[in-house]
């Protein structure tokens, strides 16, 4: 017993702060790993696991010329690690700034540019219209976050929010039917705009570029992104990289004008998580 009191007073003192510390890393630790797990740098961390593999074993049977290399390459594999990993080390640090610092700060500040009710309407009616005949749309909804990079890819709308505009937009065979279209509070602010694809390795592999698009754009931003299958139909909406499908006009009007409050994350609860619009569009 002796002994044991011994050791243990050894050891540094416990206190409140350092089970903060014990959290804090546990939560780094699981984020890191849910990351690594998610994009592709899963595959890569494993050809990674490969070269340590072989250098433990290089050093444990002494090989001396193969050591020589590792050690004169290793700061160079540093860089290259950094490279390599460059889309994905840019996308977290854009899901890290957007969702769990920026995105909280300027919330309740910046509510002047909301999404009216009659704006949110007319949106719902274009979407189930084009729904009905089978037009694919890809319609981004700015929130807090801004999407200025995104919007300049497109052409200039600035126009007032109309079901007969947003429909004429994506008519099929004219100039801009491709891309998505960009809402900024009650006015379109540009069409044909070029959105990120997503990298998700758990999307279904029958989701074509409209719903990758969407998805892309919800996983670093805010958005609301609504698209429209123009194989199937079907109504989809994006937000926070989840995809679910919208059945009724009257649950794609609440999450516009919502904008996703409290109330809206109920309904997003509620809602079926789409499995996967066969869909090229």
């Amino acid at each position: 017993m002796r002994i044991l009191k011994s050791w243990l007073s050894l050891l540094p003192g416990f206190h409140l702060a350092n089970m903060f510390e014990v959290l804090i890393i546990a939560a780094i630790v699981y984020v890191l790993l849910n990351w690594i797990m998610s994009t592709r740098a899963f595959t890569l961390l494993k050809g990674i696991f490969v070269i340590l593999l072989f250098t433990f074993v290089a050093f444990v049977f002494r090989l001396t010329t193969i050591q020589w290399i590792i050690e004169k390459f290793s700061t160079v594999a540093v860089i290259a690690l950094v490279i390599i990993f460059q889309p994905e080390l840019r996308k977290a640090l854009e899901q890290l700034g957007s969702r769990w610092m920026i995105g909280s700060l300027v919330s309740a500040a910046d509510t002047h540019n909301m999404l009216s009710k009659e704006s949110a309407s007319m949106i719902s009616k274009a979407v189930f219209q084009m729904a009905a005949v089978r037009t694919g749309a890809l319609i981004v909804i700015e929130q807090n976050e801004k999407l200025g990079d995104f919007i300049s890819t497109g052409i200039p709308i600035n126009g007032d929010i109309s079901t007969g505009l947003i429909i004429n937009i994506f008519e099929k065979n004219t100039p801009l039917h491709d891309g998505a279209v960009i809402v900024r509070g009650n006015t379109i602010a540009a069409a044909t705009c070029y959105l990120p694809l997503s990298e998700s390795m758990s999307i279904s592999k029958d989701l074509g570029t409209r719903h990758r698009a969407a998805l892309g754009i919800s996983e670093i931003t805010d958005s609301i992104t609504i698209v429209v299958s123009e194989e199937t139909g079907h109504v989809s909406c994006a937000y926070r990289g989840k995809l679910i499908d919208i059945r009724e006009e009257k649950d794609l009007d609440s999450l516009l004008f919502g904008r996703i409050n409290k109330a809206e994350v109920k309904l997003f609860r509620r809602l079926r998580v789409s499995s996967g619009d066969r869909s090229n569009g």
